[in-house]
């Protein structure tokens, strides 16, 4: 099915590795020109060369999205390359989860500028130059816990929570200017954090995910790339009357809809 993507500039944070990368790859591959950011340069310009070297447009560009004044740098450092802007996927983040006492000052001002203030400020750069446009998608990367949370998944799951409030709001505010916001939470999914879970549980990675796995109602741990297939839809032409809503990536682990 021809997703209307051919063209479009689409720029995703934490788009390096695991469901970023996938997402990166997806849209390149539907010929949309993507600008990535990651931390690292070197884990990011090797990618970047990959996806050129089959043909894609990229912009590789070095920025943390915890720090105040990066996300603004990427976006509008994609405008400047690509000259517009269509989609911004919000994919950077983490799962840091522990007892709530353990949980000092600085781990929660981290997790909520790893998360949800990374998430306003892409929205706020880019959003003047998709009014610009006569629209635009915004498309953040969520996870089931943020409407489900339970003991023991603190700092994550209240700014998760956060992030899902923004998605509605902001869906309210700019649906007149054609600009669609929506979500994707996702359950359990194959990545580097669940590979060093099982570093620390002294288990190999198929262990790991096999165990995981039989925890889901599916049997199985889901792929980055099932995720980056949603994030796709929402931000292709097919999703043109969806705004204001959170899908589950989960296989089937959530008990909410």
């Amino acid at each position: 099915m021809e997703l209307g993507l051919r063209g479009k500039v689409a720029a995703v944070t934490g788009g390096s590795e695991g469901i970023g990368r996938a997402t990166v790859l997806r849209l390149v591959q539907e010929g949309a020109r993507v600008a990535l950011c990651a931390r690292r340069p070197e884990v990011l310009n090797a990618f970047a060369d990959e996806i050129r070297k089959s043909g894609g447009e990229v912009l590789p560009v070095v920025a943390d999205a915890a720090k105040a004044g990066d996300m603004e740098r990427f976006i509008e450092e994609t405008v400047k390359h690509f000259g517009r802007i269509d989609i911004v996927v919000n994919n950077a983040g983490g799962t840091a989860q522990d007892p709530f006492e353990k949980v000092d000052d600085a781990a929660w001002q981290h997790d909520l500028d790893i998360k949800l203030f990374a998430q306003i400020r892409t929205a706020r750069v880019a959003i003047p130059h998709m009014k610009k446009r006569g629209g635009g998608r915004i498309i953040n990367l969520n996870m089931v816990g943020a409407k489900q949370p339970g003991a023991g998944t603190f700092p994550t799951t209240i700014s998760r929570a956060a992030g899902l409030a923004l998605t509605k709001a902001l869906s309210k505010e700019l649906a007149r200017d054609n600009i669609l916001v929506n979500a994707v939470a996702v359950g359990k999914i194959k990545s580097r954090q669940q590979e060093r879970r099982a570093a620390r549980q002294g288990i190999s990675v198929a262990e790991h995910y096999e165990k995981t796995g039989k925890t889901v109602p599916l049997g199985r741990m889901g792929e980055a790339e099932e995720v980056a297939n949603v994030i796709a839809f929402f931000a292709s032409d097919a999703a043109s009357y969806v705004t204001g809503c959170c899908v589950n990536v989960d296989g089937g682990l959530s008990g909410t809809l």
